[in-house]
């Protein structure tokens, strides 16, 4: 299998919620390797914390093998598309594929952007989740006063690339303020818990996936609220 998935679903509390079926999936599919799956992984286990309905299942779709490395973000959206048709009981309808890259990358190297954005729109199940320059810019935003403390004033410093193309300001500043290696370390997915904090502070930031050219962007907690408040009708 080219994706591994991962998902608590099974791990319920009670015997009540053992005799359902979600209501609704969200599966996630990343660029990154490590990163994104750390975080995701640790929101999924928390999903019950965050007050997620029951019924909304969260996943992570994990490349594997020849694929782990990929992560040009065509690339992804293809390989995306064409992997949620193998998933067993997927309902187009009812669940959603939530496909995450940076798009740093458009910056300097593809100008195909608005071309991904309107592959991903084609279809309605698909979900696209963006940061510019990278997911660290995401993370960074579970800190206290992150806009204020580290991005208000400092915009220029986040999008100007550093050696070999590489916007690494983001990327530092976590690993200066926590202590640890975002791209290394698992313990960087405990910032889940602090996502309700993220979400207020990304809402200072550019979240319109349609105009990220240059500009400092996200729209994963934006994601993230929409599933925390799904309601689910029942029958």
């Amino acid at each position: 299998m080219p994706v591994h998935v991962y998902s608590n679903w099974n791990k319920r509390a009670t015997d009540q919620e053992e005799k359902k079926e979600p209501y609704r999936h969200y599966y996630f599919i990343c660029e990154g390797e490590k990163t994104e799956p750390y975080y995701i992984k640790s929101l999924i286990n928390n999903r019950k914390k965050l007050g997620i309905h029951p019924l909304i299942d969260i996943r992570l779709m994990e490349k594997t093998g020849k694929h782990t490395h990929l992560s040009a973000p065509s690339k992804l959206v293809d390989f995306a598309i064409k992997q949620k048709k193998k998933l067993d009981n997927y309902d187009k309808k009812l669940d959603r594929v939530i496909i995450v890259f940076d798009a740093d990358v458009f910056e300097t190297m593809y100008k195909n952007y608005d071309e991904i954005v309107e592959k991903v729109e084609q279809e309605s199940d698909n979900i696209l989740g963006v940061t510019n320059p990278g997911f660290e810019l995401f993370l960074l935003l579970h800190l206290d006063d992150a806009y204020e403390k580290y991005i208000k004033g400092h915009e220029k410093e986040f999008m100007t690339p550093t050696k070999g193309n590489s916007y690494g300001y983001a990327y530092e500043l976590v690993k200066e303020e926590l202590g640890i290696d975002p791209k290394k370390d698992p313990k960087i997915g405990d910032l889940a818990n602090d996502i309700l904090k993220a979400i207020e502070e990304e809402k200072n930031i550019n979240q319109d996936t349609h105009n990220v050219k240059g500009k400092i962007t996200s729209n994963i907690g934006q994601i993230i609220a929409e599933i925390i408040n799904e309601k689910v009708i029942s029958n």
